[in-house]
């Protein structure tokens, strides 16, 4: 669904696997509940991919863009090591992504940006931290689980407050896309994380204002878990 695959990890070590490399603490999510969103950070605390994890019976879900399901999964079965896990992949359903069916993927993709929740994809991977995408507001970093990839680093941005950029999210005159620069007085400052028809998030300068893509000026919108919008 979406051009989204499913990890199906299985095996005795699962938990303590996943629990050693993703920002979420898995204790928190129970079976059959929906999906909680989490990342999976390279060593220097960039976000390689986010996941969307569902508990099921004997095993876990992990929806994410299909475009990166190759690289995750050769990546993951590398730091697997002794571990008794076994990595299969599949169609991600309606149940994996958290979503009503039927729903079309623009729709999707809208209703993600007006929730302030981003979504990266292949181009994206490995070029934000956890904080840049607001991941630490919408629950899917725990600072007191223990180490994962990159979590020295994460742990150092969150508790010395330093990230001096944010997702933000904004509206244009007219549609852009993923990748765009956004400008300040025509100085690129940051970029456009997911853009659907005139709505859009962007990572960019928590001190900044006045942003605009190619001359065009955007108006800031509020986020729903920070109304203010800003850092």
């Amino acid at each position: 669904m979406f051009n989204n695959t499913t990890l199906i990890i299985s095996g005795p070590d699962t938990f303590e696997f996943l629990q050693a490399q993703l920002t979420s603490d898995l204790n928190n999510i129970e079976a059959d509940r929906p999906p909680q969103l989490s990342a999976w950070c390279n060593p220097k605390g960039r976000v390689i991919t986010l996941f969307r994890i569902r508990r099921a019976k004997d095993c876990w879900h992990l929806a994410l863009p299909g475009a990166l399901a190759d690289t995750v999964s050769e990546r993951l079965t590398m730091y697997r090591f002794r571990s008794k896990v076994d990595i299969e992949r599949g169609a991600a359903t309606a149940d994996d992504l958290g979503v009503a069916e039927p729903l079309a993927e623009t729709d999707w993709r809208r209703q993600l940006v007006t929730a302030g929740v981003p979504y990266i994809d292949a181009a994206q991977s490995g070029l934000f931290t956890p904080h840049m995408l607001n991941l630490d507001r919408l629950g899917a970093v725990h600072f007191d689980k223990g180490c994962y990839p990159g979590q020295e680093i994460v742990a150092r941005i969150h508790f010395r407050g330093a990230s001096k950029r944010r997702l933000r999210r904004f509206s244009s005159a007219t549609p852009h896309a993923d990748g765009d620069k956004l400008q300040i007085a025509g100085r690129d400052v940051g970029e456009v994380v997911n853009a659907v028809g005139n709505e859009l998030l962007a990572v960019v300068p928590v001190d900044g204002s006045d942003f605009a893509i190619g001359g065009e000026s955007l108006t800031a919108e509020p986020l729903p878990y920070d109304t203010a919008g800003a850092a």
